[in-house]
C-alpha cells in the first residue's frame, strides 16, 4: 500500500530552545505512515535556503519518497513555535516557496500511482483534489481546526476521508457539523478531539473512541499521527474501529517526545 502526502511543509523553528525540527501535516503524515511500515511518498517545494536542504534530507532519511521535492529560489516555509508546559504555541507562520506552489501534470500523475492522496488546508492543492479523485484514487483531506475556510470547502466534495479538529469534545453542535459536512460527499468525517479522544460519522452512524495513556511531552504531530494511523487502517480494510484505535496508538508514540518526529 503505498500513500501520496502532498502540500505544505514547514520547519517548527523553537527558538526558546534554540532547536528546528522539519514538519508540516502532509509531511508528517508520510513519515508516521512509513513508521508503521506502509510506504509513502511527499511531493512538495522547498526554498533553495539551508531549510530546504535540511528537509529533504530528514524526510528522505526517514523512509519517505522525496522524488518529487522541488526546489524553487527563496526560502522554505518556517512556523514560529514555543513550547510551554508541553503544550505548543505557535507564533508567526512565513509561508515562503510555498505561497506559489502549484501541481504540474507530472506531478498529478505521479501521486495517482498511490493507493491513497493525503493533504491538508495550507498545501494550496484544494482545486486539484477533484482531478485526482475523478481519476479513482482514494483521498483524505486535513482541514485541522477550520473545516469552514474556503480551501476545506472546495476540497470536501472531493475528498473521501475528512479529518478535522476540536478542543470543544463530542456536543450536538459537533455532531450536527458532521453531519453537514458528510452530506457534501465524505465516506467518513473523523474529528479528533485532543485528549477527549475521536469521533467518526458515515452518514448514519457514529463511532466514539478515547485515548491511549502516555507520558505526554510535546504535543506537536499528534493529531498528524492519528491520521496516520486511521488510514493506515482504512487501506487494510479494517473496521472504523480499528482505524480509530491505530490512530490513537500511533498519536501517543509522538506525545512521548519533543517534535513532530
Amino acid at each position: 500500500m503505498r500513500l501520496a502526502a502532498v502540500g505544505d511543509n514547514c520547519m517548527d523553528v523553537y527558538e526558546n530552545i534554540g532547536k528546528a525540527y522539519p514538519g508540516g501535516n502532509p509531511v508528517n503524515v508520510a513519515v508516521y505512515f512509513v513508521r508503521l511500515g506502509g510506504e509513502a511518498s511527499y511531493t512538495g517545494v522547498v526554498g533553495t535556503d539551508s531549510y530546504g536542504a535540511l528537509m529533504k534530507e530528514k524526510i528522505g532519511e526517514k523512509g519517505v519518497d522525496v522524488s518529487h521535492i522541488r526546489f524553487e529560489e527563496g526560502h522554505t516555509a518556517i512556523t514560529h513555535v514555543e513550547l510551554i508546559d508541553g503544550e505548543r504555541v505557535f507564533g508567526d507562520y512565513e509561508e515562503g516557496v510555498l505561497a506559489n506552489f502549484k501541481l504540474t501534470d507530472e506531478e498529478i500523475d505521479f501521486l495517482c500511482s498511490h493507493d491513497m492522496v493525503v493533504t491538508g488546508l495550507w498545501g494550496n492543492i484544494h482545486e486539484d483534489l477533484e482531478k485526482i479523485h475523478a481519476r479513482g484514487v482514494l483521498t483524505a483531506f486535513d482541514a485541522a481546526t477550520r473545516p469552514d475556510d474556503e480551501a476545506a470547502r472546495i476540497a470536501i466534495p472531493s475528498t473521501d476521508y475528512l479529518f478535522f479538529a476540536t478542543d470543544d469534545g463530542d456536543t450536538p453542535k459537533l455532531r450536527k457539523q458532521m453531519q453537514e459536512i458528510h452530506a457534501c460527499g465524505p465516506k467518513l468525517v473523523i474529528t479528533t478531539l485532543g485528549d477527549k479522544g475521536s469521533i467518526v460519522y458515515d452518514g448514519s452512524t457514529y463511532w466514539t473512541f478515547g485515548i491511549i495513556p502516555c507520558n505526554v511531552v510535546d504535543t506537536m504531530g499528534a493529531g498528524d499521527s492519528y491520521i496516520a494511523g486511521f488510514l493506515k487502517g482504512i487501506l487494510e480494510e479494517k473496521t472504523v474501529t480499528q482505524c480509530m484505535n491505530a490512530g490513537a496508538a500511533n498519536s501517543s508514540v509522538t506525545l512521548e517526545y519533543n517534535g513532530a518526529w
